[in-house]
């Protein structure tokens, strides 16, 4: 398990290190890279904007879906019953009937492949019993997924004044995906899916153009632009690419293998620590040992400029004072991080064994010794 930086880096620090090359500049509204296996954003452009996410809804469609699968709620063969309001549903379709058997697994297919919006409402009304239970669930795991400027009305993406969220909230959300359902993920590859006799392709054209992606959705609305979040995995690096508010099909699909590549190009994922690894030894009070090893519990790993990370500074910092008993996994401190003098972050360190409270009169010895040194 690696650790997962909880603070993101500077994005402007990683364009001027990355060997004087500077990010590109997308033909979109706005753009988000993630490095899914450390959570850093390595470049974006209006991260926190509100946007209209159009058919990226159906990532949280998906998702919630995919949860109750999970929790054994419905399942891949139950058969659904297709609602007039589902089958009568505008845009984007998988053509189901009210009258023609379907069941969950061909729906989820026609949401993923085919952007169905009949798809969507189905699924929504048999997981919560209608479209407007759904949103709440929607919103529910936003907030639980840390998807802090989104807000769910629907469950297709259709437009609606209350439906908005950010490219920063859709990398979080398409990284969740690939994460929390990773037996699920793979229908996002699939490039067809055939339904009552129609074949229809999935419309993220890099699935065609670049066989290292492998995800994940497509959006788009004549006031939203022509959106895309996108994934590719290249040797054990899977980058997350968020590009929304373009001109076209092609241009969402060119500028969004332009962000990959240059993440691919000019960053490594680099593991500064070891899990159990001792960085230093801090001084404890009252235990019954006198210092305490500190580190991570799983190993560290960071997106870093090529070549830059001999060029890391680390400076470790004591809570203070740090009094027993301590157990292991606690946090004791931080470390801040620094790339040519610029601060990266500061991560939590943790004990890295347990430290019992010493005896009466080691305790009192120590708390002493504590007194005389705060003199």
């Amino acid at each position: 398990m690696r650790f997962v930086l909880t603070l993101l880096l500077s994005l402007f620090a990683f364009s001027a290190a990355a060997q004087n090359v500077p990010a590109p500049v997308l033909a979109g509204k706005a753009w988000l890279l993630l490095d899914h296996g450390t959570g850093q954003v390595l470049t974006a452009h209006e991260p926190d904007t509100r946007i209209e996410p159009a058919s990226l809804t159906k990532l949280m469609t998906a998702y919630v879906t995919f949860a109750a699968l999970k929790a054994g709620t419905i399942t891949l063969d139950q058969q659904v019953a297709v609602s007039e309001k589902a089958w009568r549903q505008e845009g984007s379709r998988m053509f189901i009937e009210p009258r023609r058997p379907v069941n969950v697994e061909e729906l989820i297919r026609g949401m993923i492949v085919q952007s169905g919006n009949d798809a969507c409402v189905a699924l929504a009304e048999l997981v919560a019993g209608s479209e407007e239970a759904f949103a709440e669930l929607m919103n529910r795991e936003a907030r639980r997924l840390g998807m802090q400027d989104t807000h769910f009305t629907n469950a297709t993406g259709l437009p609606d004044e209350q439906l908005y969220t950010t490219v920063r909230d859709l990398s979080l959300l398409a990284s969740a995906i690939v994460r929390d359902f990773p037996e699920y993920y793979p229908l996002y590859a699939e490039k067809e899916f055939t339904y009552n006799k129609i074949t229809q392709p999935n419309r993220n054209r890099l699935l065609w153009m670049d066989g290292t992606v492998d995800g994940i959705k497509t959006g788009h609305t004549s006031s939203a632009g022509y959106c895309l979040v996108a994934s590719a995995q290249r040797g054990p690096r899977r980058l997350i690419s968020v590009v929304v508010g373009t001109d076209s099909d092609t241009i969402r699909a060119q500028e969004s293998l332009k962000l990959l590549n240059f993440g691919f190009q000019f960053f490594d994922t680099v593991q500064l620590y070891a899990a159990e690894q001792a960085l230093s030894q801090f001084r404890i009070w009252k235990g019954q040992a006198k210092e305490v090893a500190v580190g991570f519990t799983s190993d560290f790993v960071m997106s870093l400029p090529k070549g830059q990370a001999e060029k890391i500074s680390a400076t470790l910092t004591s809570q203070q004072p740090l009094v027993a008993p301590v157990q292991k996994g606690q946090a004791v401190g931080t470390m801040q991080l620094a790339l040519d003098g610029r601060v990266l972050g500061e991560y939590p360190v943790v004990a890295l064994q347990d430290v019992p409270l010493a005896g009466f009169f080691g305790r009192l010895w120590d708390a002493l010794l504590m007194w005389i040194k705060n003199l």
